[in-house]
């Protein structure tokens, strides 16, 4: 096989941002803490350009703008990159529940005429996406998913999809879960109140402007038997995995060593429900960029589902540029 096809397929992690609380960016994750105010809800969730827009959508945008920064594709007068080559997706299990949830109690209270045509577009599943992609100038695909514990990994295998498919060179790929009282009624829970924001590019694309590498993609995997999964995404990189970042308390397999280091994000943020996956991929370029080494495994579970990534060093050049593959039944992504 030549070099050529598979440096156009191969996909690269190039930024990553966070919008919150307490936190200043990804290093945080990991307590290598950084300089700086960490982010503050009261008062960065206001601003003209966040008017009319539910707090899901206000967080995710807060979460992009750093990320964008991050990359080195975001100048002084907005993004520095192709639009039509650039596109959006986002994860989010609750994220609009309280639009959707207040305009039909105005509906039921009084008449489908009461209900705002300002806020209307707010009760889309779509409607994160579209902010983002109309607040930065970025005309591709934009795509939502809903997918309960995996689909903040979910999102960046579709993000990772998409530049395959060449429908893309630079994917934002976000995770947001809001806290209001809707979320809390529903979940019975507080959750994240939080958004995280991974840039991915084409390795060629990420080359020819001289971005810089922070992660490269190696593999999603996904099955309905957690152990299994877990071993098929390991592989023959068992004796290298560094990192571990778990969806929730997690028995460490044999196969892999005492030496790697386990994180359960939740511990400290919550339940993080569509953002898990999308917050621990920040958390992993956190990781390599302390000089963290060894492959990075990230892993979300839910009753009959459960999916793994793996992210190799930014400096690694992976014989398989990106794959996906279930756990009982090897097959290589299209």
């Amino acid at each position: 096989m030549s070099d050529e096809p598979m440096a156009r397929t191969a996909v690269v992690v190039t930024g990553a941002g966070l919008a919150i609380r307490g936190l200043t960016g990804p290093g945080d994750l990991l307590g290598s803490s950084v300089d700086g105010t960490g982010f503050d809800p009261e008062t960065e969730l206001r601003g003209r350009d966040l008017r009319h827009k539910d707090r899901a959508t206000r967080l995710a945008l807060r979460s992009v703008e750093p990320a964008l920064r991050d990359a080195g594709l975001l100048g002084a007068g907005g993004p520095v990159l192709d639009g039509t080559r650039s596109a959006v997706v986002v994860s989010s299990n609750t994220g609009n529940y309280d639009s959707v949830c207040a305009y039909v109690d105005i509906a039921a209270r009084q008449t489908s005429r009461a209900v705002s045509a300002v806020g209307l577009p707010h009760t889309s599943t779509s409607a994160i996406a579209g902010w983002i992609a109309a607040g930065h100038g970025l005309h591709g695909p934009a795509v939502t998913l809903c997918n309960g514990a995996t689909s903040g990994l979910d999102a960046l295998h579709w993000g990772r999809n998409l530049i395959a498919a060449d429908r893309a060179d630079t994917v934002v790929v976000t995770g947001v879960e809001p806290d209001n009282d809707v979320v809390h009624k529903l979940l019975g829970t507080r959750t994240l109140d939080g958004a995280a924001t991974i840039v991915l590019e084409s390795a060629t694309h990420a080359a020819d402007r001289g971005g810089r590498v922070r992660a490269r993609w190696h593999g999603l995997h996904r099955g309905r038997d957690h152990d299994e999964v877990l071993r098929t995404a390991s592989g023959s990189l068992a004796p290298d995995i560094g990192l571990w970042l778990t969806g929730a308390r997690e028995t460490r397999p044999a196969h892999l060593g005492t030496s790697v280091r386990q994180v359960d994000l939740a511990d400290a943020l919550g339940e993080c429900g569509g953002a898990l996956g999308v917050v621990q991929c920040a958390a992993v370029v956190a990781h390599f960029d302390a000089g963290g080494g060894g492959v990075a495994l990230a892993t979300a579970s839910a009753a009959g589902v459960s999916a793994a990534l793996t992210l190799l060093p930014p400096g690694h050049h992976p014989h398989f540029p990106g794959r996906v593959v279930r756990a009982s039944q090897m097959t290589r992504a299209t």
